[in-house]
């Protein structure tokens, strides 16, 4: 059930009660002649559907980018509202909390921070204004090192060094986002234990959807395997890493690139025959306009932010795999 949290009235019985406590979880049954895993399975997905029992408000899960919103609520289904803090057409990179969202997250059980950049100063405030919310980094749990942000990323790309300012971005990666389910559903059990089984359901079904995704992709850029593509801002280094292609970038630590630089990135595009310049509406396009007119090419918008998540990363796919199809054609 997802909710942008730029509405954060709590959600409260009727009759203006708080939410109740959580009812302890039922031991699990053993299998009984008749009543397959399988249908038990089906019958905790489709708790997922129905409203929580007795009138119960779900879950308030907290979380920091749409793309996070998506597959939080695919697992949780209607047991939880998810809120998203950077809403459409807004940036990590710049965004600041309102009062409002501040205030709200005390109504949240969990936060599920991404490693985006407004997380390391604000972190800190949103906890301190919510002393009850618990904050799980499900990367850290997955044991998932992150990469280096910088504007080359490709296939070997290397763990990152100490130090280095680190790459975000993982959910353009489907198979890092299945290994994020396991602690997701953890954490949901955690917070509401009454649907434990309905949370652990939902991750394995949409375990099944990524891994489904992962596959269409890989044989939507088959063909392209190996290119190189140019992008300003450099949020695709996962989705290179995982398919086989080399982003370059024409922004450089959240920075327009000066002169010496913007003719370095045009001369390295027409080495390459690069005629394709990959923006994202959250940030601002003239430099990638400027190498576009030098080397006669385009500029194509791709979102990474985009809150259709699975439709999102496909499109791209067809997107990147048509437009370095065509820079083949003389």
């Amino acid at each position: 059930m997802p909710r942008q949290l730029s509405n954060p009235r709590p959600r409260r019985l009727p009759g203006g009660g708080p939410r109740p406590p959580a009812h302890r979880a039922l031991p699990r049954l053993p299998e009984r002649a008749g009543v397959s895993a399988r249908a038990l399975a089906l019958a905790a997905l489709l708790a997922l559907a129905l409203p929580a029992p007795g009138g119960a408000a779900p879950l308030r899960v907290a979380v920091s980018v749409l793309p996070e919103q998506a597959f939080v609520s695919a697992v949780a289904g209607s047991l939880a509202t998810v809120d998203v803090l950077v809403g459409p057409g807004r940036s990590p990179a710049t965004y600041e909390p309102t009062p409002r969202q501040m205030a709200s997250l005390a109504d949240a059980a969990l936060f599920l921070p991404m490693g985006v950049p407004f997380e390391q100063a604000w972190l800190p405030r949103l906890t301190a204004a919510a002393p009850g919310l618990r904050v799980v980094d499900l990367v850290a749990a997955a044991g998932i090192e992150r990469l280096t942000l910088h504007g080359h990323s490709h296939g070997d790309a290397p763990a990152s060094p100490a130090g280095a300012e680190l790459d975000p971005h993982l959910w353009t990666d489907p198979r890092l986002v299945a290994r994020l389910l396991p602690p997701l559903a953890d954490a949901l059990c955690a917070a509401d234990p009454a649907h434990c089984d309905a949370f652990r359901a939902g991750a394995a079904a949409y375990a099944d959807t990524l891994a489904a995704l992962d596959a269409e992709l890989r044989a939507i850029l088959a063909p392209v395997r190996g290119r190189r593509f140019l992008v300003f801002h450099p949020s695709w280094g996962y989705f290179a890493a995982a398919y086989g292609l080399e982003q370059v970038a024409i922004e450089h630590e959240g920075k327009e690139p000066g002169a010496r630089a913007l003719a370095n990135v045009i001369d390295a595009a027409r080495a390459s025959g690069l005629r394709t310049i990959f923006v994202q509406r959250q940030f601002a396009s003239g430099a990638a306009r400027a190498v576009a007119d030098a080397i006669g090419g385009d500029v194509i918008a791709v979102d990474p932010l985009a809150p259709d998540y699975c439709a999102n990363l496909r499109r791209t796919a067809r997107i990147m795999a048509a437009a370095l199809a065509a820079e083949d054609s003389p």
